[in-house]
């Protein structure tokens, strides 16, 4: 009992504490008692950004400047009308301005200027072509080096780009399609081949595809011999893996003042690469079908057979490659808007009458190339690359032996800016074929020095 009194008695003296506490911090002195913070008064919010205005856009883009300097030189078979070497140092610079983006429109402008530095030792002509140098008749002592002195507009277009699966480009252009076996922009000679053009790329899951309609094509040799145009350029691929991808396409060309290189083209592609443990294989293979077109020149139906395969270790790739151009005697497969350079030969020793690289009865081309990009430890030589290739020529519809080819070349990076490139080529003709098959090209040999400066 005495146990629980003096229980109650120690909780009744905790209880009256507690309460003296709470009662003493609920009173205030108002003399002490802090005075409250005045709450900061709320900044006003910032005016929205106001949309880029297209003076701001076209302000906002990027300058274009290209310099390319290049000495070329030519030793061809000497004839009774060529008598001498040629050779030419030219300049080619390409200025211009890209708009920045508005509202899923850009502008390009841009113009490219070819001049001769020094004497003029060479022709200007359209391959093949008969007639006096476009550069006067006095020229023609010397081989053909297309890179005429000219000023021009080189490209003029408006992009408009909705969303990620459509684009659509209108006025003058560039065009490469695939690997520009058909339809390209001639870039190895100072003045581009560009397209007066609208061209819609197009994209469908793994689909792919750009159709255009070409008005004028401004070819290589500034607009002494530029085409108008009424065609088609149609190429669309299907990727369902890197191990396969396929490609169609049709190429309908009607050119008012160039009824020779009129033709429709349709044809197939397979390409694809794996990999084989530290070894990589890429492959093509490549069909396609020519005729006339639209009646613009006589009836006629030739073949394209192409096919490479390569194989990559490291730094190194070998490639085995096969073309096949058919030809009937009369004229052989034309590719008229193709980056051609790249193909038969740096030599460009083979041409038809109608200025492409051809031949009337028909080639085939079996070559070999030996690739390395050595990795040089030096800050003004790297992004190095070394190729050298054979090429060995037939005729295609005879099966004679034509003549062979060796091509080199070396490029690299002296700065980020600009670059070096030598380049070597020497085509040697078979002396004698047999009755019925078509004489060769002369022998000829290349040389290039070339110096390039990208802003």
């Amino acid at each position: 009992m005495k146990r629980t009194k003096t229980s109650l008695a120690l909780g009744a003296g905790v209880a009256a504490l507690l309460w003296t506490g709470l009662a003493q911090a609920q009173t205030v002195d108002p003399q002490t008692a802090a005075e409250p913070e005045a709450e900061a008064a709320p900044e006003p919010p910032s005016p929205p950004a106001s949309a880029p205005t297209l003076s701001d856009q076209i302000a906002a883009g990027r300058l274009l400047l290209e310099v390319r300097g290049r000495y070329e030189q030519v030793d061809q078979t000497r004839t009774a009308a060529l008598r001498e070497a040629g050779q030419a140092f030219t300049v080619r610079t390409r200025l211009g301005w890209e708009t920045a983006d508005f509202n899923g429109f850009k502008g390009l402008i841009e113009f490219e200027d070819v001049r001769q530095i020094g004497p003029e030792h060479f022709a200007v002509n359209v391959p093949g072509a008969l007639t006096p140098p476009l550069n006067g008749a006095d020229k023609a002592r010397y081989p053909v080096v297309n890179d005429p002195d000219v000023t021009e507009l080189n490209r003029a277009q408006l992009t408009w780009t909705p969303n990620a699966d459509l684009q659509v480009i209108a006025g003058r252009q560039r065009i490469l399609l695939d690997d520009q076996r058909f339809v390209g922009n001639v870039g190895w000679r100072q003045d581009e081949q560009t397209f007066d053009s609208v061209r819609a790329d197009f994209a469908l899951g793994r689909v792919k595809g750009t159709y255009a309609y070409v008005t004028h094509i401004n070819r290589i040799l500034g607009e002494m011999k530029d085409w108008d145009s009424d065609s088609h350029l149609l190429n669309v691929t299907w990727s369902p893996a890197e191990a396969l991808r396929l490609q169609g396409f049709v190429y309908a060309l009607d050119f008012g003042n160039s009824a020779i290189n009129s033709s429709i083209t349709k044809g197939g592609k397979a390409s694809g690469k794996t990999w084989l443990g530290l070894y990589q294989l890429a492959y093509s293979a490549t069909y396609a079908v020519q005729s006339e077109y639209r009646g613009n020149t006589a009836a006629f139906d030739l073949a394209y057979v192409g096919a490479d395969v390569a194989g990559t270790f490291d730094i190194y790739t070998v490639k085995l490659g096969y073309e096949s151009l058919e030809g009937n005697g009369t004229r052989g497969f034309t590719t008229p808007l193709a980056t051609v350079h790249a193909f038969q030969g740096w030599s460009d020793a083979f041409v038809s009458a109608g200025g492409n690289k051809s031949f009337a009865d028909g080639i085939e081309d079996k070559n070999i190339s030996f690739n390395a990009k050595p990795r040089f430890r030096r800050t003004w030589l790297f992004n190095t690359d070394l190729i050298v290739r054979y090429h060995d020529f037939d005729d295609q519809r005879t099966g004679a032996d034509l003549g062979s080819e060796w091509n080199a070349q070396f490029t690299a990076a002296l700065t980020p800016k600009l670059s070096i490139q030598l380049k070597y080529a020497d085509f040697r003709r078979e002396a004698t074929v047999p009755a019925g098959t078509l004489a060769p090209p002369a022998s000829r040999s290349k040389a290039w020095l070339t110096l390039e400066y990208k802003l």
